[in-house]
């Protein structure tokens, strides 16, 4: 009988621990469900910051096609970094998309981008995609325009009046007809300026370019809108302007055509990142899957707007053909230096060329 009751008592203390046992079990699996659910509902959503002209519809493709919510915050280049550094302590965002190699690398060398992730995408890449993507693969190339070409308004200027490169800005015969954008608040612009400069000689014979200009009645306006609606209008004869914008105010019939100067026009990629402390890093990566796939690159060729007059970056995905001409030299951006001197030559360009 001791022998029987100890086997009982036995099964009683092991029946005991298996039905605690299976309890923590159950506990820690909820756990865990609960966590997978928490980290299933923050990879459904993202906060996606562009200056780009499709982003909406590629946001909106990309939503329809994951299911994961984008919460687009669309601005120019320039105030949306001013709001990423802003914001650098506790980043808000997490994919940006915007022209400008050396805004990317500016934010790169203040370590806000991540750089462990390679996009399937990235294999698709053209020989100049390759050649734009840092090595450290902090943001990725997606689409090339020229940052600035000469547009002319075509019902006030003749075939002989024409300029054929840069410096013949300078003459006295264009005096207080030009205008351009400003470089502080124009992501492309920004590239035009840094380019025009090193055509010059270097930064500092760049600077005595634009204070010539300046001498010589150049004109400011924010963006590609108003300086080339200001064209347009006949306010002036010539403006310097993203050459993706002045395709598109051609192709609306407006009086308006295009010159690549002689000397080359610069490279501008469009480039998109992840924040290194991205909040939503798994749904981030997704959506920069999606931005280099031929799908978003064929949205993006459709939407009505000069963004979508782009060059792009992947084999498999054609942009629109035969709006450049095969004659165009392009002069590339170096994206280090850019973003070492960027400060200096907007600060410098405000209060010399904007303020004056």
């Amino acid at each position: 009988m001791k022998n029987i009751k100890r086997i009982i008592q036995l099964g009683a203390i092991t029946t005991s621990m298996m039905v605690a046992a299976a309890g923590c079990g159950s506990a820690s699996n909820q756990s865990k469900a609960s966590s997978a659910a928490k980290g299933d509902a923050k990879d459904k959503e993202l906060v996606f910051y562009s200056a780009e002209g499709f982003d909406q519809d590629i946001a909106a493709a990309f939503e329809k096609k994951t299911g994961i919510k984008v919460k687009l915050i669309d601005d120019s280049t320039g105030p949306l970094l001013a709001k990423m550094q802003a914001e650098k302590a506790n980043p808000q965002w997490d994919v940006a998309w915007f022209d400008g190699p050396s805004n990317m690398q500016g934010l790169d060398d203040q370590g806000m981008l991540y750089k462990d992730y390679l996009p399937s995408g990235t294999a698709q890449y053209t020989d100049l995609g390759k050649k734009m993507l840092p090595k450290n693969h902090a943001y990725f190339p997606v689409t090339a325009t020229a940052s600035g070409a000469i547009a002319y308004n075509t019902k006030l200027v003749k075939a002989s009046e024409l300029p054929k490169d840069w410096p013949d800005l300078l003459k006295p015969k264009y005096k207080g007809q030009i205008a351009m954008n400003n470089p502080s608040i124009s992501g492309p612009t920004y590239s035009t300026v840094l380019g025009l400069m090193i055509l010059q000689g270097g930064i500092p014979q760049g600077k005595d370019f634009f204070t010539k200009l300046k001498a010589n009645g150049l004109q400011v306006f924010d963006s590609n809108g108003p300086t080339l609606t200001n064209l347009s209008k006949g306010n002036v004869k010539f403006a310097i302007a993203q050459d993706s914008a002045i395709i598109d105010r051609m192709s609306k019939k407006e009086p308006i055509n295009i010159i690549y100067p002689s000397s080359g026009v610069t490279t501008l990629t469009s480039n998109i990142g992840i924040d290194a402390k991205a909040p939503h890093l798994e749904a981030a990566k997704k959506f920069v899957d999606f931005a280099l796939s031929a799908e978003a690159i064929k949205i993006g060729t459709t939407i009505d707007g000069g963004d979508s007059n782009f060059i792009s970056l992947l084999q498999n995905a054609p942009a629109k053909q035969g709006i450049r001409p095969a004659t165009v030299k392009w002069n590339e951006e170096d994206p280090v230096q850019g973003a070492q001197h960027e400060n200096d030559i907007k600060q410098w360009f405000t209060q010399n060329i904007v303020q004056k």
